[in-house]
């Protein structure tokens, strides 16, 4: 009887000739030319399978396989006699075989370019280097990578998808274009995981005190709050250490300058106009951050 698409499937490892598995006539997956024979080489080196296929039963009581068949040809290249393979005795309809098929094809992980940079580039024999079967192109791409760019790969997370009505995406990418002029964003909106709950409970106060059901729409309201008390941005600062929003009114100077130090040569001149200040007693010495108040207030007022 035909497994139900329900059913869970049972597997076993089996050692088998790979001459004796039946490939697919119709295969949607394709190894160019160099790549098999770069795995064929790889075979060879190791003399076994490191992935092993997956095989059905087919019709006439064969092991038909549904995932591995390029590796299975490149085992019968490199002249192995026996190899390992994954397969289920449960008689699986032709619907699910092509699913598993397919699926085994599509649903894989995609490479982080700066991790795959890191670990190739550490590799120091040039013959594994070769091993790893990267192609020019995405050779050619790790060259273009900046390792220390955080990739979405190296963070764990959770997305949690707003869907907007066009008229509210439109007014949100207004506010927040606006709020951008403020704070530096771009389109990808990271939180940690314990502002999950803050959030949430902030989008039900929201949604209950006016009244709003649509989720798109109560966070588009508490963007717009945001937008009526843009000026109380510029009083506030985040501190990575604490990991929380301070509104006090005093900001570390690199929230202004975007760095925390600046060229010697600079630095001397910054310091002796800050002498001279405190010396006619234009500023005191626990103000000198008054200084540079002064000299931007003279600036702006010669425009």
């Amino acid at each position: 009887m035909k497994k139900e698409k329900d059913e869970k499937i049972t597997t076993r490892i089996i050692t088998i000739d790979p001459r004796e598995l039946k490939l697919l006539e119709l295969n949607a997956r394709y190894m160019r030319h160099e790549t098999f024979q770069q795995l064929v080489t790889n075979i060879k080196r190791d003399g076994r399978l490191t992935q092993i296929p997956f095989a059905a039963k087919d019709d006439d009581g064969n092991w038909e396989v549904l995932s591995g068949n390029h590796r299975v040809k490149a085992s019968i290249e490199a002249g192995l006699d026996e190899i390992e393979c994954m397969v289920t005795d449960d008689d699986l309809t032709e619907d699910r075989k092509k699913g598993i098929q397919l699926s085994h094809n599509a649903i894989s992980g995609e490479d982080d370019p700066a991790v795959l940079k890191q670990i190739y580039e550490s590799i120091e024999d040039i013959d594994f280097k070769m091993y790893a079967g990267l192609d020019d192109k995405t050779l050619e791409l790790l060259d273009q990578v900046q390792p220390e760019s955080i990739a979405e790969v190296n963070l764990e997370f959770q997305t949690m998808n707003i869907v907007f009505l066009p008229n509210e995406l439109q007014r949100t990418k207004e506010i927040w274009d606006e709020i951008q002029t403020y704070i530096k964003a771009d389109e990808v909106w990271l939180t940690r995981y314990a502002q999950y709950d803050d959030f949430l409970d902030s989008l039900e106060a929201v949604s209950t005190a006016y009244d709003v059901k649509n989720v798109a729409t109560t966070f588009l309201i508490m963007l717009s709050v945001v937008q009526r008390h843009l000026d109380d941005l510029s009083d506030g600062w985040y501190d990575k250490e604490k990991e929380e929003a301070t509104t006090n009114n005093w900001v570390p100077l690199s929230t202004i300058f975007n760095q925390n130090k600046i060229p010697a040569k600079s630095a001397e001149i910054i310091k002796k106009a800050v002498d001279k200040m405190v010396s006619q007693g234009d500023i005191t010495k626990n103000n000198k951050w008054q200084s540079m108040e002064y000299l931007a207030a003279d600036y702006l007022a010669g425009e």
